[in-house]
């Protein structure tokens, strides 16, 4: 599959929005579906863009695949980001394109882009416990898990968290 990962464009925010809050939805990731406040959080791409770098992978054809949010230097998007690392968050990729590389090569990109982050030496991420596939791959990927670093949200929404030392 050919693959290209770029900055995404103001007239795809509304696009990527709706691609993640697909991808969360089918997934089974949001307790309360369609009625879920996090949806309007995860439609939001807008807002991310204002916080952080929104990155899109798009195919030959410019088709969007997915995206993921890097946060370089803590900020108002950061969760969990400490002094001296950059976090990622809100990735996501089409169900027609899973299994194809499509998320590794959007975690990829944020890794070599923290690696461009003055004083940045750690990246780090939260995860749902049902996320198992992408926890693979970010274990695959060199991450490990920080359990000191986990958190709750909300109530009923655990979150794990991972780190790559740079």
């Amino acid at each position: 599959m050919d693959i290209s990962i770029r900055r995404i464009e103001p007239g795809e925010f509304t696009a990527l929005g709706e691609l993640t809050a697909r991808a969360y939805l089918d997934g089974g990731l949001l307790d309360f579906g369609e009625q879920d406040p996090y949806l309007e959080v995860l439609r939001d791409v807008a807002g991310r863009a204002a916080h952080s770098e929104v990155y899109v992978a798009v195919d030959g054809d410019g088709r969007l695949l997915g995206g993921v949010a890097f946060v370089p230097a803590g900020g108002p998007y950061a969760d969990i980001a400490r002094p001296g690392e950059a976090e990622f968050r809100a990735l996501a990729v089409a169900e027609e394109a899973r299994g194809r590389g499509v998320g590794e090569a959007l975690v990829r990109t944020c890794v070599a882009r923290a690696r461009t982050v003055p004083g940045c030496v750690r990246l780090v991420l939260s995860t749902q416990h049902a996320m198992r596939p992408a926890q693979r791959m970010y274990e695959r990927l060199g991450f490990v898990r920080t359990p000191k670093r986990d958190w709750t949200p909300i109530p009923a929404v655990p979150l794990l968290t991972y780190a790559l030392e740079l």
